[in-house]
C-alpha cells in the first residue's frame, strides 16, 4: 500500500468507530486475525470474533456522544502509522475499554493518546493504543493529584501548547537547579 492508501484506510477505520459507529464497517477494514490492545487497561481483543464482540458491545457503542479526536501529529511508515491526538469526551456513559467498571461521572476528559497501527495485506492488522490513565482518573475525580506526581487536563493541553509551563510537578526540585551552570 502507498502511504496515502494507509492514511485513507486508517481514517476510514476511525470514522467507522467514532462517527458512523458501524461495527461491520470497522471490522471490514481489518485482517482476518486482527489484534487491538488498549495498553493502560489491557482491553481489546485478538481475532475477528473477540474483536467484533469488543467493538460492538464495549467500544463503539459505549463511547459518549461528544467523543472527539483532535489530530496532533502523524508519522507514516511503509506499513505503519503512528498518530498522536487529543481524545476528548464527557463521561456520560460506561466506557468499558478506558474506565472498566467506573460509573459515569459527568466530568469532561481531555487526554493525549497515541495509536500505533500496523497494516498487512491492505488492511489494519493491529493497534496498540497508549494514554496516561492517571490523567483520566484525575479528571474524573478518582485520583487526587494534590500529593501525587500526576497531571490532569493540563497534560493534554501542554501537548497542544508547548508554551505552557514545564516542570510543574517537580517544582521544588526544579528550583534547586536555578542559577546553576549549564
Amino acid at each position: 500500500m502507498t502511504k496515502d492508501e494507509l492514511i485513507a484506510l486508517w481514517e476510514d477505520h476511525t470514522r467507522f468507530e467514532f462517527e458512523t459507529r458501524d461495527t461491520d464497517a470497522t471490522m471490514a477494514t481489518m485482517v482476518a486475525n486482527p489484534y487491538v490492545n488498549h495498553v493502560p487497561t489491557l482491553t481489546g481483543g485478538v481475532g475477528q470474533d473477540q474483536l467484533r464482540r469488543f467493538y460492538k458491545y464495549h467500544f463503539i457503542g459505549g463511547n459518549p456522544p461528544d467523543t472527539s479526536l483532535t489530530p496532533v501529529s502523524r508519522t507514516v511508515g511503509e506499513d505503519q502509522i503512528v498518530d498522536e491526538m487529543i481524545f476528548s469526551f464527557t463521561h456520560t456513559s460506561m466506557i468499558d475499554w478506558m474506565l472498566p467498571g467506573v460509573s459515569p461521572t459527568g466530568r469532561r476528559v481531555e487526554i493525549a493518546l497515541v495509536a500505533i497501527v500496523k497494516f498487512r495485506d491492505g488492511k489494519v492488522a493491529h493497534e496498540h493504543i497508549y494514554w496516561d490513565q492517571a490523567s483520566v482518573l484525575v479528571q474524573i475525580g478518582l485520583i487526587d493529584p494534590a500529593n501525587l506526581p500526576v497531571a490532569g487536563v493540563e497534560a493534554a493541553r501542554k501537548v497542544l501548547n508547548p508554551e505552557l509551563p514545564s516542570n510543574v510537578l517537580m517544582s521544588d526540585a526544579w528550583k534547586t537547579s536555578e542559577g546553576r551552570p549549564l
